[in-house]
C-alpha cells in the first residue's frame, strides 16, 4: 500500500483513482491516516457504505459484546437449525 502525506497530494483525483487499481493509496496527515483510495473490484458499494455507517458499526459492536458475554452458536449448529448441510459435507462437495 502506497502512503502519501496530504501535503503532497497534488495530482487530480482521477490520477489517484487510476493509481489505486495497482495498489491502495493511504493518505496521511501528521503521520495519521485520514483517507484511503482503493478500487472497488473486491468490494461492493453497499459493503463500503455499511462499513462507514455509525449505526451499523454500533450494532456490530453490541453483537460482539453479546457473543463474548453469552456465547453463541457454532457454524454447524446454525446450519442444523436452518436445515442446511454441515460444513463438513460442504467441504467434501
Amino acid at each position: 500500500m502506497k502512503t502519501v502525506p496530504l501535503k503532497k497530494v497534488t495530482a487530480s483525483l482521477a490520477k489517484y483513482a487510476k493509481q489505486s487499481r495497482k495498489e491502495p493509496l493511504l493518505i496521511t496527515s501528521a503521520g495519521k491516516a485520514v483517507a484511503v483510495v482503493l478500487p472497488l473490484d473486491e468490494a461492493d458499494v453497499e459493503s463500503v457504505k455499511l462499513s462507514m455507517n455509525p449505526e451499523f458499526i454500533r450494532i456490530i459492536e453490541r453483537s460482539r459484546k453479546s457473543l463474548k458475554a453469552r456465547g453463541g452458536l457454532s457454524d454447524d449448529e446454525m446450519r442444523r437449525r436452518l436445515g442446511l448441510a454441515s460444513s463438513d459435507k460442504q467441504d467434501k462437495a
